[in-house]
């Protein structure tokens, strides 16, 4: 792992470079969101040390595309829930006690049904104990899954329990915004700058945009509903400090491994470092992390995706003592412990 010193333009400068005002928010997009993961995933299995779990990765994504072209009609907040949001400063999809429509089961079981023809026997127990539980078994994963706790939860079931919320959320996002189009805003800035200003989830990590009405910009990506939302690449997405931020990375060219290495071989390995298309933001302020992502480096990014394939990363990082900002649901660590 290499530490890079890089100068990073003032929040000033990268919003000076933006073409017209700045988005705050960049909603999912519902004919690719799912169908662009599919295919990073595919992509990033190849040759992969976790290539089984991430082609698994690319079929699960398949089907929340599937589902999400036809999920059915769900409880949304009308509009006077959408005001008393909006005037808190609250998200108004929030996640830990949203009244979760059971419509979001029958998404669950169609995405176990369609996983059958290509899983793996351990996957296939998985996908035939989804199918035979009951809802409330499902819920008390839901809950699990989306308060960050553990124990209780399923830990074989909880990437395809995961991905079902998560085309669940994302519908109800989009479904919102198609209700209350412009100049109605129901969803922005809340309270809490270090979670999603839809759902209240944390990010999965922080990916720069290279293209659009945000070039330069970097956006927290959203765990659970996939939308993006604006914070200046000078802050700790944690705390919101600026003035001990760093940045690390893999050496990839060497393996990430050098064996008494010159001070040639340092300097080089630094440069690789701050040009890598993912990186750690880390800060020293509060001891915590988020990979940041770069499209500019790399076009075909996906926060969930390549968070999951650079897994390396993360166990480098942590061995510095520093704490993970954010979750992925489709990877998550724990005891678990559910009957």
């Amino acid at each position: 792992m290499t530490t890079a010193t890089v100068r990073i333009m003032s929040a000033e400068e990268i919003t000076a470079t933006a073409v017209g005002e700045t988005a705050f928010l960049h909603l999912p997009q519902k004919d690719t969101v799912f169908t662009a993961r599919t295919q990073r995933f595919a992509q990033l299995s190849k040759g992969h040390a976790m290539h089984d779990y991430l082609g698994f990765l690319a079929d699960l994504a398949q089907a929340q595309a599937a589902i999400l072209e036809s999920f059915p009609s769900v409880l949304l907040p009308d509009q006077a829930a959408l005001l008393h949001a909006s005037t808190r400063a609250l998200p108004p999809l929030p996640a830990s006690d949203w009244a979760r429509d059971p419509a979001w089961h029958t998404a669950l079981r169609t995405m176990a049904v369609a996983l059958q023809t290509k899983a793996s026997p351990s996957v296939h127990t998985t996908l035939e104990r989804i199918l035979q539980v009951d809802a409330a078994w499902l819920e008390l994963q839901a809950d699990c899954l989306l308060t960050g706790v553990t124990l209780g939860l399923d830990m074989a079931s909880a990437p395809i329990v995961a991905a079902a919320l998560q085309a669940y959320w994302t519908h109800m996002v989009l479904e919102v915004q198609r209700l209350y189009p412009a100049p109605v805003a129901p969803f922005g800035r809340i309270a809490d700058a270090d979670v999603c200003p839809c759902c209240g989830s944390l990010p999965v990590a922080s990916i720069t945009h290279s293209a659009g009405d945000t070039p330069g910009l970097r956006y927290l990506a959203c765990s659970l509903c996939n939308t993006r939302w604006n914070m200046p690449r000078i802050l700790c997405t944690h705390c919101g400090q600026e003035d001990k931020v760093s940045y690390q990375s893999l050496d990839l060219a060497d393996g990430n491994v050098f064996v008494q290495p010159s001070p040639e071989e340092i300097t080089a390995a630094g440069a690789r470092a701050a040009k890598a298309a993912i990186q750690a933001e880390t800060c020293d302020h509060c001891g915590h992390y988020l990979k940041i992502m770069h499209q500019e480096r790399d076009a075909g990014i996906d926060p969930v995706a390549d968070d999951i394939a650079s897994l390396s990363l993360d166990l480098l990082v942590s061995q510095t003592g520093m704490q993970k900002h954010g979750v992925n649901l489709m990877l998550l660590f724990g005891d678990g412990g559910a009957e």
